[in-house]
């Protein structure tokens, strides 16, 4: 993992605006994705949307040479899940979309889970655990905190409902590049590891597992699964350190609807 890079308040309103657009592109696939729906369909309009109408870079695209705007994480891909023209979006699926956007040099970064059609219930508590252990993470940011309080904050919402959390893949800082340190983990103890500090911007992105956390990666490279196979889920936001919390630079306008604040 690279160096932390503090960002001054100037760079952080740019990257204001990169999450703002990024938010507006989960708004726009708010209403393409469903039944039927390939996950090339929804790489491809998600490019010409970021392109053509936010004048924008998918910043995925071409990293590590990966040829596609986006991850589609179905079921039990846990990440990295690669668009195909061949994968259909079906009634029970859950899957989720992983995207970054560049603009003004500056780099957001957030993955939101759809479910598609009627879902089981168990699917549903799965995804909906992942999504309150991402913001019990958020929550406990500002400075003075330590990013082994994130990750225990994490951990512990999820195996208290009888998850397991994800090892090999974290969050990660975000800014001109991609990745930049720290490296977040989703798992530790309290009052460990980096401190963290006002100016400091990284993604917090939980992969949580129905069942164990081994994970398995495909021959493809790219595609890691569940080695039980069972479900996975993730979501995941850019935050930025404040002087005394935390600011969410992609929360998303029904977040905001359901009660969830930009700053804490």
């Amino acid at each position: 993992m690279k160096d932390i890079v503090i960002k001054t308040p100037q760079e952080i309103a740019i990257m204001r605006h990169s999450g703002a657009l990024l938010a507006k592109v989960f708004a726009m696939l708010d209403e393409v994705i469903g039944e039927g729906i390939t996950t090339m369909e929804i790489n491809d309009r998600t490019e010409a949307f970021i392109v053509d109408e936010l004048k924008s870079r998918p910043a995925s695209k071409g990293q590590y040479d990966f040829p596609y705007v986006l991850n589609t994480s179905v079921d039990e891909v846990i990440c990295h899940g690669i668009p195909s023209a061949s994968k259909i979006l079906r009634s029970g699926m859950i899957v989720n979309v992983d995207i970054t956007l560049e603009n003004n040099g500056f780099i957001a970064d957030s993955s939101k889970m759809y479910c598609i059609g009627q879902i089981t219930p168990v699917a549903k508590r799965l995804v909906n655990n992942v999504y309150e252990s991402m913001w019990q993470g958020i929550r406990t940011v500002k400075p003075g905190a330590t990013l082994g309080d994130i990750g225990h904050a994490i951990q512990r919402h999820a195996e208290q409902a009888g998850y397991s959390v994800v090892r090999e893949y974290c969050g990660h800082g975000i800014g001109r590049e991609m990745h930049e340190g720290p490296a977040v983990l989703h798992f530790g103890q309290p009052g460990t590891g980096t401190v963290l500090q006002e100016g400091m911007v990284f993604t917090i992105e939980p992969m949580i597992n129905q069942g164990d956390h081994r994970i398995k990666q495909k021959k493809d490279g790219w595609t890691v699964v569940t080695r039980d196979k069972k479900l996975s889920a993730q979501w995941e936001h850019t935050v930025a350190v404040t002087a005394d919390g935390v600011e969410i630079l992609t929360l998303r306008a029904e977040e905001r609807e359901a009660g969830y604040q930009q700053r804490y």
